[in-house]
Formats: structure tokens, sequence, C-alpha cells
């Protein structure tokens, strides 16, 4: 082949990224070289002639080539140059040979010239489709035609048995549990797709190609645009590597992508499982651990092995938080961009094994009235009666212990707040998440550098919040300073809720009497009612309870103690709620709406009637659940009336 059509090759692969397709690579380079070939003998028919023919033309003068050695002129034919026979587009490369040249155009007949011209243009459009770009149809990943990305077969060990099984981003992660029968604990084993040698090995080239190339900033873009950009950058390197991957090869490189870039990494599986609570990393070489909702505390089958991709998450954690991790301030608690809870360490500065984090996972649709009938927390009466509370307008304090459901009644519990009264919620970290229309969410804010400079405590937050004439006001954890001004608010007429860590009445009076805190006694009083929650263990499994609700009536002149009555109370034996037939909050609702005791019986037994309704037909979501709340607050007798006709024709 001619150093021309080499040439010509060499360019064909520069500009060539995409793959050619249905046809063998060298089978289309063997037919390119022999067109060139073709193409470079007819057009350049009779060389000798033409090179005789410009010597003698007004482009080349008459004067002859010098033989250098000799130091004399060479001799040269004379002859008159004529032009190509056919222009270059138009050349018959069929029957071309460098030996013999073809015909001219007035000895062929017309009936050759126009078959001759159709010969060519199909010859033409031929050789043009070697250089066009062709582009294969990319095909998409289907589980049901290319099989599935993991292999969920096991294979029982001996002392081991597979408990469940389950889906939490399918095609890709699954979770099995399993059970070791020796030493009765159980499993949390993550199932994702594997990547081959090779695979890992292109997985890191294209990773870090992308760290090379990817320059797009994604703000205002949702999840599934991200998405889409992110896998449209892998799929064009690729494209450029030329190599080719079957859908389900490629679909287990760009989950990992998706995972690296756009999830949480290695725990992602772990954030897509509904029945995880809590998850812990201890630091390296250590099993992360979970709280699954039905097996409880539990070790996965995650470890981080390496410091630098431990530290690099628990960096990134903190910047996706908007906050900032060092070794020069290494502790830090955050909220994660889908409301999470997370406290991290970075290094071995303040813990022995490296970094660490624990997450306490937050729960998109929060927790409602009826979840909490069905989870047995709370009785249907108890619950219509904070729910009567809770309109009259009565201050609440929610204790208990750490995870025992505090700051999950409140949220619950504020579904009750009339539709378009004016709440402030003010929180360290956002949990709290109310569908009425008229809220204010405030959230505290860190200083800006080590002086304190620009820091925004709970104590500030409330003193601004007391200027907006709130009707509701719901603090997420009183536990400073903020705890004087939220009973300076009740004192003058607020309706405050609040939680607190306490795990009675006698503990909520004493930790709000004492440093830091520093409430005045007698300011207590403007307190209504005291929700004390646990977590107990019954059967065997961990519950979350209401232990008591206990009204605060007054403090007494002579002892001053605080007099209080309790309402409901929790008997662990029978695991039941009772109410103790006596309560001074009813009777001032009573009083204040002018009923007797049959129509104050009547309205807390329609209320239950309501969350006995919504708990039978399953109705979960908190903006469904808080649609009917208000629609009952604006037509109680409309909605009573559908509830006892659906309620009583499915008895």
């Amino acid at each position: 082949m001619s150093d021309e059509g080499r040439g010509w090759r060499s360019l064909f692969r520069k500009r060539t990224k995409d793959p050619v397709v249905s046809k063998d690579p060298l089978d289309t380079m063997d037919e390119l070289e022999g067109l060139l070939d073709e193409l470079v003998a007819s057009t350049h028919i009779e060389k000798e002639k033409n090179i005789d023919e410009r010597a003698g033309s007004d482009r080349y003068p008459e004067a002859g080539f010098q033989d250098t050695a000799n130091n004399k002129d060479l001799p040269v034919k004379k002859k008159t140059l004529t032009a190509h026979p056919l222009p270059l587009e138009e050349v018959i490369i069929e029957n071309a040979s460098p030996h013999t040249p073809s015909a001219s155009p007035e000895q062929r007949a017309p009936e050759k010239i126009e078959e001759t011209a159709i010969k060519t243009n199909e010859k033409k459009r031929k050789f043009l489709d070697l250089f066009s770009i062709r582009h294969s149809e990319h095909e998409e990943y289907s589980p049901e035609k290319h099989g599935p990305l993991v292999d969920l077969s096991y294979k029982p060990s001996p002392g081991i048995e597979e408990v469940e099984l389950y889906p939490v981003q399918p095609p890709y992660a699954y979770i099995r549990i399993l059970y070791d029968i020796v030493s009765h604990e159980y499993t949390y084993q993550v199932i994702e797709p594997i990547l081959t040698e090779g695979e890992e090995d292109f997985y890191n080239e294209i990773k870090s190609r992308l760290f090379e190339t990817l320059d797009i900033s994604t703000r205002g873009l949702s999840r599934s645009e991200t998405r889409d950009i992110l896998r449209q950058a892998c799929r064009g390197i690729i494209a450029d590597y030329e190599i080719r991957l079957d859908p389900a090869e490629e679909e287990k490189i760009l989950y990992r992508m998706d995972r690296e870039f756009l999830g949480d990494a290695l725990i992602d599986p772990v954030m897509h499982d509904p029945f995880i609570e809590d998850i812990s990393c201890d630091g390296l070489m250590t099993p992360i651990f979970v709280y699954h909702t039905r097996y409880e505390s539990m070790k996965t089958t995650l470890t981080y092995k390496d410091s630098t991709e431990l530290d690099s998450f628990v960096t990134k954690l903190a910047q996706r938080a908007g906050k900032y991790i060092s070794i020069a301030e290494p502790i830090l608690d955050a909220t994660m961009s889908d409301g999470s809870r997370i406290q991290m360490t970075l290094g071995t500065e303040v813990t022995a094994h490296g970094s660490t984090f624990t997450i306490r996972k937050f729960r998109e649709e929060p927790i409602t009235p009826t979840d909490l009938i069905e989870w047995k927390t709370f009785s249907s009466l108890s619950i219509a009666f904070l729910w009567l509370a809770v309109e009259s307008g009565k201050s609440c304090l929610f204790a208990g212990g750490t995870a025992s459901g505090k700051t999950t009644s409140l949220n619950a519990i504020s579904l009750f707040m009339p539709p378009l009264a004016k709440i402030i919620t003010l929180e360290d970290t956002r949990e709290l998440k109310l569908p009425h229309p008229n809220w204010i969410p405030s959230i505290t804010r860190d200083s800006f550098d080590t002086g304190g400079r620009g820091e925004i405590d709970l104590y500030e937050l409330l003193r601004a919040a007391l200027r907006q004439r709130p009707e509701y006001l719901l603090v997420g954890e009183v536990r400073g300073r903020e705890a004087l001004t939220l009973f300076q608010a009740m004192s003058t007429g607020h309706i405050t809720y609040s939680t607190v860590h306490a795990d009675s009445v006698a503990s909520v009076v004493h930790r709000l009497e004492n440093p830091p805190m520093n409430v005045p006694r007698n300011m207590l009083s403007a307190l209504n009612l005291v929700s004390v929650q646990v977590q107990a263990r019954v059967g065997g499994q961990r519950i979350r309870r209401n232990k008591q609700i206990i009204e605060v009536l007054d403090i007494d002149p002579r002892t001053n103690e605080l007099i209080t009555n309790e309402v409901f109370r929790w008997k662990p034996s029978s695991d039941e709620i009772t109410y103790l037939g006596k309560s001074f909050i009813l009777e001032d609702i009573m009083e204040e709406r002018g009923w007797n005791d049959e129509r104050m019986q009547e309205e807390l037994k329609r209320r239950q009637e309501v969350l006995e309704w919504m708990r039978v037909r399953k109705i979960r979501h908190y903006r469904d659940v808080s649609a009917i709340l208000m629609d009952y607050f604006r037509n109680p007798e409309d909605v009573i009336r559908r509830v006892r006709r659906d309620l009583y024709e499915q008895l």
C-alpha cells in the first residue's frame, strides 16, 4: 500500500471515535486500502506524460533538471498539458489500472456514459460510507433479557440459617438476614453486583478519567438528571476506549459509579433499607453495625479496610451537610441531605480506631398518630385525649431516655394543631416535619470561627420567634438557657411543646431547676402536661411505650412541691395503656366549651372512632392523616358520618 493510502488510514483512525459496527475491523481496513490504491492509480494515469507536459506549460517554463553529480542539464520532452478527462468526484475506480488509462468521454457512447455515471455514484457512496462515523445503537439493560446482576442463591453453612431476603434497591442491592444457631446472633448481609478483576480495573480507569474531565455544576439539577449526566459521561469514556461491554457488564460499572459519586459509597444499600434506624461505623477493620426494626442491633458484612477511604467518606459527609471537619476540629454533628442526623469523628485524634460515624436515619414520611396506635405506643383513647388537649392550647413536655420516641411522638401530636395556626419550630438538627402551610422551621447555626462569631443557638432563635407572635412553639430539645425563655413564653400564654431527657416527672423538675437550665419552680406551673416515654423489652422484643401522661396542676404553697395528676399509665404485664378515671384538663376544656360529661364522653368516642377508622383503612401517610384531621376541625359532623358508615359496615 502507498504512503498516501497509509496517511488516509491514520486520519480515519484519529477521527473515528465510535466503533464500526456490523463489519470486522480488518476486513474494513483491507477494503479501504484497496479502494485508496485504485483511487491513486486512476487519478494519476499517464504520470510520465503529464510530467513532460508540465515542463512545457506556462506554469512550468522550459527548463531541464540538473544532474548535480556531473553538473549537466538533463533533456526534458516538451508536451502540451491537457485537462483531466473527468472531475475527481466522477473518477471511475472500478476498472482503473496503473498501466491502463481510462478512455476519454468523447470516445464513449452516450449509453456507456449514463451507465458509468450510475456505477460511479454507487461506488462513491460505498467509498464515503467507510469514512462516516457509525454510531451503534445503545442497548439498555433489562433483567428479563440480560439476566440478574447479582447471584441470590444461598449455600447453607453449618450452623447458619437464612432468615429473610428482601430487596432494597432492585435489581442492584438486596439484603439477606442470617442467624447463627450457636451464638444466637443475626448478621446483616449486603448483596451487590461483584466486578471481575478486569471490570474493576476498567472501573478505576473510568473513575480517574471522570475526575480529570467532568466539570458540571449539579446545582438546580434533580437526582435523576444528575444520574443521567453521569451515565452519559461514563458511556462516552467507554466509547472512546472502543471496548465492547454487554449491557449487564456495563450496568454493573454504571451502578458502582452511581453509588460512589451520587450515593453513600459502601453504606449506600443500608441507607436505602427502610427497616434500618441507626448505622454505626466504629473505625477501621471493624464491621459496621446497624439497628434493624425487626432484629435490633446486629453486625453487617461491610467493613472499612482503608483509612484513606474512610477519612475521605467522612469528609464527604461533612461537605454534603455544608459543614467542615478537620484534624484541628475532628468532631462534628450535622444533618444529612435526607434529614438523617450524623455524628462523626475524623482520624485518630479522638478515636483510637480511626474515623467513625453514627447515622440516625430520618424517615422521609413522618410518624403519624395512626402509626403510634398501630404500634401500641399509645392507645386510641390517650391519642384522642392529646388531640383535645393540643387543639385546646395545652402545653406539653415529652420526656424520656435516648431513642425512646420523644421527637417522634412530638411530630405526630403536632398534626392535631389547627390547620391555619402560625407554628414555629426550633431545632439543632432538622427532625420535625409538618404539613401546615403557616409553619416556619428554624435551625441553629454554628460560628464562623473559633471565637464564636456568628453563632446562633436555640436561645437566640427562641427570642426571635417570640417577636413573631406564634400560636404554637415547638422546640426540638431543651438542654440549656433556652429552657428559661421557653417557660417565660408559657407563662405569657404561648402554647409550647418540647422534649427533655428525663425518665419521670421528678427527674424533669430536677433537670429544669438546676444548671444550665435554671428554671424557677414557680414557673413550672405554666406547664400543663408531661408525657413520659420509655424503651422497654416485652417478650424478648424491644418496644417503645408511653409510660405515663401526667397533668401538672399547681404548686403546693406549703411544701413548694408540684401537684400532679396521672391520667394514663402503661402496664407492662399486660402491655396495655389504661385510663385512670380523672382528668382536670378535660374538666377545663368542658368549662371552656360549655360541655357536660356526656358531651365530653361523646367527643372522646368520636375522635377514637376517627383514629380507629384511619388505622383500619391503613391511612398512614402524614399528609393523608393531616387532611382528615383538618376536615374534622372544619366539618366534624360530615367526617364522623362518613367514618361511622365505613367503619361499622366493615365490622
